[in-house]
């Protein structure tokens, strides 16, 4: 980008942060996580506990003992609004909450696009405000939540690298253990390309399809690998197909001179041009402007599939840190350059584990950020780590087992989970004893090599149905039980409420 773009943009960047600051009591919430983490799933239980237990009152407030402002009775009213953002589509709440709500109840669809979603909160405020002026009534806060795809926060990362060293990364990253023998055929492909023959788009489609073959299988629940930008090849959307999502790595050396339209200078060029159509303007438009986030990790996949799934989100989760223009708020920053002065990493599936693994798992979660979040608070940005559950699928039971008494958790598996020789039909419940996490957080890195079968896996974290949701008076489903929402309310925008 040349300094006349990067000043414009800084311009741009600038007056939209003037104008959210005149707007007053707004706040922007970034919400995201890499495949299968509970994006949606946060999202709908969250705006459904404002909206529902808030709101109208369906609730005690013992539903949200954490979230102070519900605790203590201030929230006088919530609901939702317009969303501010025209061109983006709108977060699909009411499909959302029927899928997790209905008769034939379900996990709704994973993120694969951005959306936001405008909730209100109308409050009395413990101390005077600025923003209260000298009207009488309760004080406004909108929260907009914005919600997009943890791969795509990865690919902040390249805006600065070059091609050549991407492609060196990538292709070194195919190489080690965990990644060798699923990305054997894309790199046999690879291995045959002359990166300074004449560029055909036969031979290019040819490439980007053994590549986007790799990026799938790696990360498919058998092997949860994390670290894999660029993050829109398994979700094009309307760009499926086009140039800037059709090139791969090639061995190619920084400086090399490429021949004019030759196979590796059409696939550099390429790679810039996702840099600048599709990686750019989501910084510019989206990620540049968020105040607070969460993201979501499924720290049970990684464990499912072993060490090197765990190592590498851990180098995913270093990556996520250092993309966040982190940095406490101050008065000229929260007019002129925003910045995300607080992020919270959430392990979810917390109901997958008996309550005391819960600080296990934090634990773990916690060691995996420990290098990254070191940093991003040396320069004022508050960092917490928890378990949580959204929803809740299971509850907790105590269950004979040839004649010991077991903690175990009971829920409704989704049809076709099983353990050893027994399936689940996704209609009976279940008692199951999911073991304990290691103490020391260390232990999850032990090995070397992924499991090569589930019989061998160290653990074996079920899928359980949400859970049946109990109706109100007014026929319509009250919020579905949670661990630890009402924490993350607390930490993401609790302040904003006092």
């Amino acid at each position: 980008m040349s300094q006349l773009s990067d000043l414009l943009f800084e311009t741009r960047i600038a007056a939209e942060s003037v104008a959210d600051f005149l707007a007053g009591g707004r706040l922007r919430l970034g919400v995201t996580g890499l495949s299968r983490s509970g994006k949606t799933v946060f999202i709908t239980a969250l705006v459904h506990h404002l909206t529902r237990a808030l709101s109208a009152r369906a609730g005690s407030k013992t539903q949200l003992p954490v979230f102070r402002a519900f605790a203590e009775g201030r929230i006088a009213s919530a609901h939702l609004d317009p969303q501010p953002d025209y061109s983006v589509p709108r977060f699909a709440y009411e499909d959302h909450l029927a899928a997790l709500t209905g008769p034939d109840r379900h996990w709704p669809q994973s993120t694969r696009r951005i959306s936001e979603l405008r909730v209100t909160l109308e409050y009395r405020s413990k101390s005077w405000s600025l923003r209260r002026g000298f009207g009488q009534g309760p004080t406004r806060l909108d929260i907009d939540i914005v919600d997009y795809p943890g791969e795509w926060l990865l690919d902040l990362q390249l805006l600065g690298k070059s091609y050549a060293d991407w492609s060196r990364e990538t292709l070194e990253a195919a190489g080690v253990a965990a990644r060798a023998m699923i990305a054997s055929e894309w790199r046999g492909v690879t291995a045959q390309a002359d990166v300074k023959a004449r560029y055909d788009e036969e031979t290019a489609q040819k490439l980007a399809h053994a590549f986007t073959e790799y990026l799938r299988l790696a990360r498919s629940e058998r092997f949860a690998l994390s670290s894999l930008p660029p993050g829109r090849f398994l979700m094009p959307g309307d760009l499926e197909g086009s140039p800037a999502l059709t090139f791969a790595p090639l061995p190619v050396s920084d400086g090399e001179d490429l021949p004019y339209r030759s196979l590796g200078r059409e696939m550099e060029r390429r790679y810039e041009a996702y840099k600048s159509e599709v990686v750019r303007p989501f910084f510019r438009d989206h990620f540049a402007r968020l105040d607070r986030q969460i993201v979501l990790v499924d720290m049970l996949a990684a464990l499912n599939s072993g060490p090197e799934a765990v190592r590498d989100l851990e180098t995913a989760l270093t990556g996520v840190l250092t993309a966040f223009r982190t940095g406490r708020a101050s008065l000229f920053s929260t007019i002129f350059r925003p910045k995300i002065d607080r992020i919270l990493f959430a392990a979810t599936k917390a109901d997958h584990l008996h309550h005391t693994s819960h600080d296990r798992l934090e634990a773990i979660l916690r060691h995996l950020t420990a290098r990254a979040i070191e940093r991003a608070e040396g320069v004022g940005a508050s960092i917490d780590v928890i378990a949580l559950a959204a929803v809740r699928a299971t509850r907790e039971a105590m269950v004979r087992h040839e004649g010991e008494q077991l903690s175990a958790i009971v829920g409704t598996p989704v049809a076709g989970e099983h353990i050893g020789h027994e399936i689940f039909d996704g209609v009976a419940e279940g008692a199951i004893f999911p073991g304990e996490l290691p103490a020391d957080p260390r232990d999850v890195f032990r090995g070397e090599a992924l499991a090569v079968s589930e019989e061998e896996a160290e653990f074996r974290f079920l899928k359980f149905r949400p859970p049946v949701a109990s109706l109100g008076a007014d026929r319509r489903p009250l919020p579905l039980p949670h661990i630890r929402l009402d924490r993350a309310m607390e930490f993401l925008f609790g302040d904003k409420l006092s």
